[in-house]
């Protein structure tokens, strides 16, 4: 399983516009790490592995907000029954990291990546820094720089 220094190696060897934030204390839930790093809940960014007719996507949206299943749906012109959440072991098995600690970049398997277009409201946003007590700033333009991301209305 990879560490938050495995992604601190990434950030490095890719020459990333990022960096993590340790010992901020409790970032467990999307609220507690909003306060514990003094931004809007917003900012926070959830990295989610779904599949879409059994193929797998990194989705990226804000930490509060479910992901609607509707818009990556009618993206790939399916139904929503095609749409399924990875299993936490999947997740580890196609990123490499914990749920609860994952980060929009710096996979073990490079899957393409669906983001909330809202999020480029934003010029920062924090994500998973490769654990649960370790997170990632980063900005938004790196976000798509090295993500290539396509953008769906996801809230």
């Amino acid at each position: 399983m990879l560490t938050p220094t495995d992604l601190a190696r990434y950030i490095h060897q890719h020459n990333v516009h990022a960096r993590l934030i340790t010992d901020i204390g409790n970032t467990a839930t999307v609220p507690a790490a909003a306060s514990a790093l003094g931004v809007s809940t917003d900012q926070i960014l959830k990295t989610l592995l779904f599949y879409v007719r059994g193929e797998p996507y990194i989705v990226i949206s804000h930490g509060v907000s479910p992901v609607p299943t509707r818009p990556i749906a009618d993206h790939f012109g399916v139904g929503k029954r095609q749409i399924k959440l990875a299993r936490p072991e999947q997740v580890v098995s196609e990123t490499g990291y914990p749920v609860g600690g994952v980060p929009p970049i710096g996979h073990i398997n490079s899957h393409p990546v669906l983001m909330a277009q809202s999020i480029l409201a934003y010029e920062v946003m924090f994500g998973g820094g490769g654990d649960d007590r370790t997170m990632l700033e980063i900005p938004t333009t790196e976000l798509l720089r090295l993500l290539n991301p396509v953008l769906l209305p996801l809230r």
